[in-house]
């Protein structure tokens, strides 16, 4: 098993993405951490997890709050020994946070940017200190096509992803920890098909996108495992548009 003796810390872990890395990586030996507001979630995701034989716990965490976070690294750390990897996944998208920056209030524009670009700062800056002391490691930051257009306040704040992804890379070359982001276009996860209508879910694939059919969340696991593998030993820095092409024209 190609991650055995790894631990990879998973904001957002209870289902969608978060929890497709939580079972490859646990599949592929690493030890998981489902860091979630919802711990409810997070259990009966760890629930399954350890009925595969994973090694698995689920920790309280709030990526938007530096206390929280620090806390559940500390947790993870206990647990585990360190972190070798590190996911950002978790983030606010619904489609209200689409709306123009004079529609949304200021305290949801502010939640937004707490989650989806401090808690990417949060988290990477608690992880840190136990990935260098492990020798090195990865990071991985989930953006979105929504970033290459930067139009709406989630558009902008996904930019931000890109931005963080080259600080940090730079910032932590030294302790041998990459740093790459992966911008998913329309993904066939439960909360996208739950919260965008069905004609716009059509146009984007059959118009939008030089590939035709849905994206899958297996085409992002796909992603995440080549950047975490020492086949991307040299890539760091850098945010791979995974869209089927509907990202190219913006």
């Amino acid at each position: 098993m190609i991650h055995a003796g790894k631990v990879a810390f998973i904001t957002g872990g209870a289902m969608g993405f978060g929890y497709a890395f939580a079972e490859i990586l646990g599949r592929e030996g690493a030890s998981v951490v489902i860091a979630e507001i919802n711990m409810q979630g997070a259990n009966d995701a760890v629930a399954k997890l350890q009925a595969q034989g994973i090694k698995a716990i689920a920790v309280e965490c709030d990526v938007a709050n530096e206390d929280a976070v620090n806390a559940a690294v500390a947790m993870a750390v206990a647990e585990f020994g360190g972190i070798d990897i590190l996911i950002n996944n978790a983030g606010l998208h619904l489609t209200k946070y689409n709306l123009p920056f004079t529609t949304l209030t200021r305290d949801d524009v502010r939640a937004l940017f707490d989650v989806n670009v401090m808690g990417i700062v949060n988290c990477s800056c608690a992880a840190i200190d136990s990935m260098k002391s492990r020798g090195g490691g990865n990071i991985i930051n989930i953006s979105s096509m929504a970033g290459n257009m930067a139009t709406s306040p989630y558009g902008v704040s996904k930019m931000a992803v890109r931005g963080l992804t080259m600080a940090f890379a730079k910032e932590f070359a030294d302790a041998g920890v990459r740093v790459n982001a992966i911008s998913p276009g329309l993904m066939a996860t439960d909360s996208a098909m739950a919260d965008l209508p069905a004609d716009m879910v059509s146009m984007i694939i059959n118009q939008m996108q030089y590939i035709h059919r849905q994206g899958e969340v297996e085409d992002i696991v796909n992603m995440m495992m080549f950047l975490i593998s020492d086949k991307a030993s040299f890539i760091t820095g850098e945010t791979f548009r995974v869209s089927g092409g509907a990202s190219l024209a913006s």
